[in-house]
């Protein structure tokens, strides 16, 4: 179960990666906004599901039909710190 574990990394780490990046003033809001609301917010279950089911249509089709809803958004819940960490690190604002 580790191997599956491991090659679910390896095949969602860089999408999920790319989609924070790029949506990260989406997402935040889910998870209260700023740095310090952020990090709390990933110990907050709902938060954290809200995201990754934000995220799940947002991976590439190749992705999603290998990967269904469910597994990613467990594989979220448990990676969370690891996914998310770029989301809770206080950016200036570019607007």
């Amino acid at each position: 179960m580790h191997a599956d574990a491991s090659g679910l990394t390896d095949k969602l780490a860089a999408p999920m990666n790319a989609i924070v990046s790029r949506h990260r003033a989406a997402l935040m809001p889910m998870l209260g906004g700023s740095g310090p609301a952020a990090r709390a917010a990933l110990e907050n279950d709902e938060a954290v599901r809200k995201v990754a089911m934000f995220c799940y249509p947002l991976l590439p089709g190749i992705v999603r039909l290998a990967v269904k809803e469910h597994s990613f958004v467990n594989f979220v819940m448990n990676n969370r710190q690891h996914l998310l960490s770029r989301l809770t690190v206080d950016t200036p604002s570019a607007a």
